[in-house]
């Protein structure tokens, strides 16, 4: 039976992958897909209290969408979550929602409580095959599909939110949600670590239970957090040892390890030590997901940016940054543009409807085009976790791009880092002053890393990947940076006193006050800068 199902399995990926290698060839497919999933989505809002609220018919046009139905970020809709956690029905979306995906709250460092209603999980579900469907028309073939997927996902045990009410209400991790709600054929013959360590909570002591049960399987896709596949690469490694003999990299202890799936936040501080440690031949694939939907996922090479998923249930609108105010929102609706109005290079807001009834909301990312004919994006940063303290306008990418140029050409590698605005004094009411880059390095390398040195090289980096920078620096409105080197742990313990150590919780890159960095400064202790 058994071999009965992995073939049945191979002969359905083989006719999905030509069928996906077929569409994704087409680029015209992705404006007619996006209407199709507007008129879609409007059907079923118009049944609910917040379509009858905002207008919201199934015949609605695209341009009376926009005028009738508010932009909204997560507070917007908070009142209306909150009934239906209480029992409403036909809140945001027809019936009832048994589950909601708690977020990392990387912006405001206050957790979320997501609608997953039964449309969303159809969503994740067809969006995440989606993905993979992606990854084997770009290689050619459905080897992938061959053996076990190792997901290192949060955890799957959900806390149940008012014990007294029917039907009962679960919150917890998108990824551990969605793990409990996997079709049968992908829980039986792909999905790892298995249901019980699935489970523990503990990220440490789930790594450890991962690496003793899948050491000697036939793994054939990875795909985590980047800094927790690393830790989880070193586990399986000395699992795996014996004698004298040790592997050097996972695809040394699974040799059919072929695809790295990662996602959720930049790879490349992490790409050279997670390319020694898990392979020298496995394929990375990059995938853009979020709690509030799946995005976009790899379907070329890296340098083209990532594939808009314009068919998987959710529709896409983009609001140009220059005209992006967080205390105005409610006068931006007009202002956005379909997937048909983007323009390659422009940073926009991203801006979803989704079928968990989140109509026209803020998601708080900031994404450029790379190409339009073909709809591909990246990932620029957040619209409120940017350095802008002195007019400078530096988001997430730059900053990551800048100290990864420089960490290569000197061969350190970054464990994290945040970049926060040093306020030197106020001339003329203008506020000058430098950036801080608060910077973790791997320890024992052949090249002494120094402040001074990573400093000059990241105001060069700068200048040249952003011209408001340069003009800055240029006109003496932003000092040089100033980088502190911080010993071990330092990032650590500050994610572990947030409660966000493990799972899909990131480091906030970046922020135009001191918040984070004067939480920093009072647990670190600097390396010398000179």
């Amino acid at each position: 039976m058994f071999s009965l199902m992995r073939s049945l399995l191979s002969v359905g990926t083989s006719f999905l992958t030509t069928r996906t290698a077929r569409k994704l060839r087409d680029g015209a497919t992705g404006v007619p897909a996006q209407e199709r999933t507007l008129a879609s989505l409007c059907t079923q809002l118009a049944a609910t209290a917040y379509g009858r609220i905002h207008g919201i018919t199934p015949d609605i046009t695209y341009s009376q969408f926009q005028a009738r139905v508010p932009l909204q970020n997560y507070e917007g809709f908070l009142p209306y979550i909150e009934r239906m956690k209480g029992g409403e029905s036909d809140v945001l979306w027809p019936g009832h929602c048994n589950f909601y995906a708690v977020s990392s709250g990387t912006t405001t460092g206050v957790a979320k409580h997501l609608p997953v209603t039964d449309a969303m999980l159809e969503h994740f579900r067809k969006a995440g095959l989606d993905s993979l469907l992606y990854y084997t028309a770009r290689v050619g073939h459905t080897g992938v599909f061959r053996g076990k997927h190792l997901f290192l996902g949060g955890c799957t045990t959900l806390h149940r939110l008012d014990e007294s009410r029917e039907p009962a209400t679960y919150a917890g991790d998108l990824s551990g949600i969605t793990a409990l709600n996997l079709p049968n054929w992908a829980e039986k013959h792909l999905y790892e670590p298995g249901p019980q360590i699935a489970r523990i909570a503990d990220w440490p002591a789930k790594i450890q239970a991962i690496a003793e049960r899948t050491w000697n399987r036939d793994i054939t896709l990875l795909a985590g957090i980047p800094s927790w596949v690393l830790l989880l690469a070193e586990a399986v490694e000395a699992r795996a040892s014996s004698g004298k003999i040790r592997p050097s990299h996972l695809q040394g202890v699974w040799p059919n390890l072929e695809c790295f799936v990662h996602g959720g936040m930049p790879i490349s501080p992490y790409m050279d030590e997670l390319r020694a440690h898990i392979g020298p031949k496995v394929n990375f694939h990059e995938v853009y997901p979020a709690s509030e939907g799946f995005i976009a996922a790899q379907d070329s090479e890296s340098v083209f940016g990532l594939r808009l998923m314009t068919d998987a249930g959710l529709f896409f609108e983009f609001l140009p940054m220059r005209s992006y105010h967080s205390d105005n929102l409610a006068q931006l609706g007009p202002l956005t543009v379909p997937l048909e109005g983007v323009k390659a290079g422009v940073d926009y807001a991203l801006v979803l409807s989704t079928p968990a009834g989140l109509t026209r909301y803020i998601l708080g990312d900031v994404v450029r085009f790379i190409s339009t004919d073909i709809p591909r994006l990246v990932y620029v940063g957040r619209t409120s976790l940017q350095l802008n303290a002195f007019g400078e306008n530096v988001v997430e990418k730059e900053l990551t791009d800048a100290l990864v140029a420089v960490c290569q050409r000197h061969g350190w590698m970054i464990v994290n880092f945040h970049v926060a605005p040093l306020f030197n004094d106020t001339v003329g009411g203008i506020r000058r002053g430098r950036h801080e880059w608060w910077v973790e390095l791997r320890p024992f390398t052949a090249e002494t890393p120094t402040g001074p040195v990573i400093a000059a090289e990241l105001d060069v980096e700068l200048k040249r990947l952003n011209n408001d920078y340069d003009a800055k620096r240029a006109g003496g409105g932003l000092e040089a940076p100033h980088v502190k080197l911080v010993m071990p742990g330092i990032f650590e313990y500050w994610l572990r006193t947030k409660d966000k150590w493990g799972g899909h919780n990131k480091m906030p890159r970046c922020r135009s006050d001191r918040a984070i960095a004067d939480e920093l400064a009072q647990v670190a202790r600097f390396s010398a800068d000179a």
